[in-house]
Formats: C-alpha cells, structure tokens, sequence
C-alpha cells in the first residue's frame, strides 16, 4: 500500500472573524488545532476578519485570541500567509509580526507541490462592479490609507460601520454577474502569472472553474452562526494533488 501524500498547504478566506459571530470563530480555532497544525503552510486569503480599523486595534480581547492562535501555530513551525481582502485590507506589519505571519502582495504565486499557484483574494477580478473598483482604488491609495489611520481609532470604526451598512444596501441591488470575478480578469491573472492553476475566495461561490487547461477554485465562506452552516477549506499536497474538505475535514472533491 503506497504512503498517503502528505498535506503542504491549506486555503481559506472570507471567514469574517467577529466577536459577534463565535461559532465561526471556534470553527476557525479548531481548525487550526486539528488541521492547519499539521501541513506545512497556511494561506490566509483575505476577509479574515469582518473588518480591519488599524494594528493599533491589536489589543482587543477578541483580536488578541485570533493573533495568539495564529502565533501559536507559527511557533510550531508552520509558515502563515496573510493576503488582504476587501474588508481586512488595513491589516499592517504590526499584526503580521504579533501572529508571526507573512504579508503577500496579490497576485503572489506560490510553488506549491511541484506546481505553481496563483493566488487572489478575488475582489479586484469583479471589473463589472464598476463603483466598487472605484471604492476599492481609492482606499487602497497609500495617501488615502494614511490620512485613514491617523484619525482616532473610534471614529474610524464609526466610519467602516457606515460602510459595512451601505455596502450591505448596494448588495441587495446588484446582479448576480456584477459581483463575481469576470473572464477577461481573470486570464489576464493567468497570463500575468503564466499559470494554470488559480486560487481565491471572495464571492462566497465555491466551485472549480475550468477556462480551458487552465483551472480555477474558488474557496467557499465560513458562517457557522446562521443556518445552513458554511465553510471549508482547499488543500495541496506534495504531489500537488488538489482536493476540497468540508469544515469537520472530510473530503468533498478529489482535483487529482
């Protein structure tokens, strides 16, 4: 009998960690004692948190028990990746070294199990979301990031409400189409990478993708605290076999 491939990276993304949300978060803590304790990686792939206001935020209880689990799992030698999503873009160099963690510029390609990966968090593939592109240019601007971060840490939480709940609103007004990834976004990631194989999450629309010889998964979005629950995660083992698992490990799709 052959010896089973050993497990050297594991996705998620859009867990949208929040103190009022704790079944996600135990998921989550339970998922790095049982699971990401034991690969080599872990790919953190934006929307981690239902919002990010500044590293100055470091030392509430809530985000103080995510950033000690994450660093727990460093200090065993796991290498974390943190890429930023729509909502936790301000995530700095302050959180990375308190979790002991690596920021990833998007696109990043990772050589992964003999193949090499292209990763997003997937919003800036959703082109024909024409007012959000233009949101998501502005804030992440650097002048504009930093005249963000200099503002009292109350006032800018006071701000992202507001934004959390127009978003909400623009949400229920949107097709379908407008708010997923779109075809010319994302081969030109493929051609900007000179990859086949795609990785990111943000639409909340687990699948693999085909375009062509090319291939594209999309990972799903964690939500334990409402009905049905959601989550899961991708993983990557040494043969670079690709295989899909639901949120208590059980494989649900075998890419090999």
């Amino acid at each position: 009998m052959s010896t089973p491939a050993r497990t050297v990276a594991l996705f998620i993304s859009d867990l949208h960690l929040q103190e009022s949300h704790p079944r996600t978060a135990d998921a989550f803590f339970r998922f790095l004692d049982k699971h990401a304790a034991h690969a080599d990686a872990l790919y953190l792939l934006g929307d981690i948190f239902e919002y990010w206001a500044g590293d100055d935020d470091l030392g509430s209880p809530f985000h103080a028990r995510v950033i000690a689990a994450l660093r727990a799992l460093a200090d065993k030698g796991i290498d974390i990746f943190w890429m930023a999503g729509n909502r936790d873009f301000l995530v700095g160099a302050g959180f990375a070294e308190a979790a002991g963690l690596r920021l990833l510029a998007e696109p990043h390609v990772a050589a992964i199990g003999g193949q090499r990966i292209a990763l997003v968090h997937g919003d800036a593939e959703c082109t024909l979301d024409t007012k959000y592109m233009e949101f998501r240019a502005m804030v992440r601007n650097g002048a504009w990031q930093a005249q963000f971060l200099s503002m009292p840490l109350a006032q800018r939480k006071a701000i992202i409400a507001g934004l959390r709940e127009g978003s909400r609103e623009a949400h229920t007004t949107k097709s379908y189409e407008i708010m997923d990834v779109t075809p010319d976004a994302v081969e030109a990631v493929f051609d900007a990478t000179g990859t086949e194989v795609l990785i990111h999450g943000h639409t909340h629309r687990p699948a693999l993708h085909l375009h062509g010889k090319r291939r594209r998964f999309v990972l799903p979005d964690w939500e334990l605290d409402a009905e049905p629950p959601r989550g899961g995660w991708i993983a990557v083992d040494e043969r670079g076999a690709i295989t899909r698992h639901a949120l208590d490990g059980t494989t649900l799709n075998d890419y090999r």
